[in-house]
């Protein structure tokens, strides 16, 4: 068992328990106000979907990603950069609100090139719109360099909305709802979740 004076869980794995503002960083044990940033426990990943919209478009971009990361697991693999290359998008607004446009560049440049394969309109995203983004946050940072004040901006839905699906082939979304997996690394608590009690 460790002894260092990390916070663990009982098993002795490290997990942080401070709470966290709205970029994630964590706050001191004793702060007497409310973190910004909370834990979403979706049971879908419908849910979890639509959940990671709202705070993207409320500019809250970790728990965005946080959020995004359950539809990324789910995703069958035709869809799994297509997802994380959104992901990336929402953590480089992270990284623009943190004060470090080097590495929101670097996520932004990734995030481009793993929407590259996709068409214009893919599962409700407008994935036109979003390489857009990228390419123009990423020259707002080349020209702004560390005073640069910006941010990914809405989240770029098509007319109908992000819509997810676990069948590679389908064209529409499922009818019935998608539990969330149970493998990810949810990275709010630094914990794999535990399986639902239904």
């Amino acid at each position: 068992m460790a002894t260092d004076d990390r916070d663990r869980r009982d098993d002795g794995r490290p997990e942080q328990a401070r709470p966290r503002d709205r970029t994630g960083r964590p706050l001191p044990y004793d702060t007497d106000v409310r973190p910004l940033a909370q834990d979403h426990d979706p049971d879908t990943v419908e849910e979890a979907l639509d959940l990671g919209v709202r705070l993207w478009n409320d500019e809250r971009y970790f728990e965005a990603h946080e959020c995004l990361e359950a539809v990324w697991h789910a995703s069958p693999q035709a869809d799994e950069d297509f997802w994380q290359g959104v992901i990336q998008i929402a953590v480089a607004g992270v990284h623009l609100q943190r004060g470090n446009p080097v590495g929101a560049l670097a996520l932004l440049e990734r995030a481009g090139q793993r929407l590259e394969g996709y068409p214009p309109l893919h599962r409700g995203v407008d994935v036109a719109a979003a390489r857009q983004t990228c390419r123009d946050l990423a020259e707002r940072i080349g020209a702004d360099g560390p005073d640069v004040a910006s941010s990914p901006g809405p989240f770029p839905a098509g007319p109908d909305g992000p819509w997810f699906t676990a069948d590679p082939a389908a064209l529409s979304p499922s009818p019935e709802p998608t539990p969330v997996p149970d493998e990810p690394v949810w990275l709010a608590a630094g914990r794999r979740r535990e399986p639902r009690q239904r």
